[in-house]
């Protein structure tokens, strides 16, 4: 009897210990055919010391980038996160809500004075409630009003803006350009619902801060699934499509307030072909 009893005891922990090792592997599995320990692992480059004596040149440029557009479809998708990649907008939410990595300051300071707090971040992003009319289940052809809540989703954030400094520095004789803020662009809606009237600045992001998080956040590469890039890559390679909306002027005014249609966007290129020519005339050939 006692030997039955240790018969049964050893196969029950057996078929025990084989349930537990099949349920680790059903749980544990590696959707690929090796482990990617590059990008979550990355460093950040530090940037190369700056002295003010140095720099000779410079200029603050504002630029905006519309994540619709095919050049910067790698900062829009993945709409939804899939295999640890996510859009850089919600990179960004993540580091300001969820881990506490990035700092938000107030939209309408790109100077950086003001930090908001997570509850105030949180109001920025509140879901937006509206009334409909839908048919009465109890009085068919009668409308009754409906409270929706449409809750917020990063993929409404289409535009992005960027303050940089581009400056000659003459201890390196390089022409360099350094990223300084990065804010998040919403759609405001007219009454329909439907139409755009414009945009507005939820917040501003201090670049240098929120590259250690970029430096971990794998992007799609369109060539070579094995060669993800990260959004720092981005960024410094500069690898994304914009537009000048302003340059540092004695009014502190927009391109958009003294120009219009395509005088506008013929301003924006001759303040790159500034830029351009100022490197091209330091050397001579």
């Amino acid at each position: 009897m006692r030997k039955l009893k240790l018969s049964l005891l050893i196969i029950g922990l057996f078929f025990s210990l084989f349930t537990s090792t099949s349920l680790v592997a059903q749980t544990n599995v590696l959707d690929g055919v090796y482990v990617k320990e590059h990008t979550p692992e990355r460093k950040v480059i530090p940037y190369t010391y700056l002295r003010e004596a140095d720099v000779q040149w410079s200029k603050r440029i504002w630029r905006r980038i519309d994540l619709r557009e095919k050049k910067n479809h790698p900062l829009y998708f993945p709409i939804e996160k899939i295999n640890n990649r996510k859009s850089i907008v919600q990179v960004i939410l993540d580091g300001v809500l969820n881990d506490g990595t990035i700092t938000a300051y107030d939209g309408n300071d790109d100077e950086f004075k003001k930090p908001l707090t997570k509850s105030e971040v949180q109001g920025l992003l509140a879901g937006k409630i509206d009334t409909q009319y839908v048919d009465d289940p109890e009085n068919p052809g009668n409308l009754i009003p409906k409270v929706i809540n449409n809750p917020f989703k990063p993929e409404s954030i289409k535009k992005m803006d960027i303050k940089e400094d581009w400056f000659f520095d003459k201890q390196r004789s390089v022409l360099d350009v350094r990223i300084i803020g990065i804010s998040c662009l919403q759609d405001v809606l007219e009454e329909d619902g439907v139409s755009v009237r414009g945009q507005k600045t939820l917040f501003w992001i201090y670049f240098p801060e929120a590259r250690y998080v970029f430096a971990n956040a794998e992007v799609f590469n369109r060539k070579n699934d094995a060669e993800r890039r990260s959004y720092e890559d981005i960024f410094w390679k500069r690898d994304f499509s914009s537009y000048v909306r302003k340059e540092a002027n004695v009014y502190d005014r927009f391109i958009s307030d003294y120009k219009t249609g395509m005088d506008a966007l013929l301003e924006a290129e001759r303040v790159k072909e500034d830029i351009f020519n100022y490197e091209h005339d330091m050397w001579e050939y």
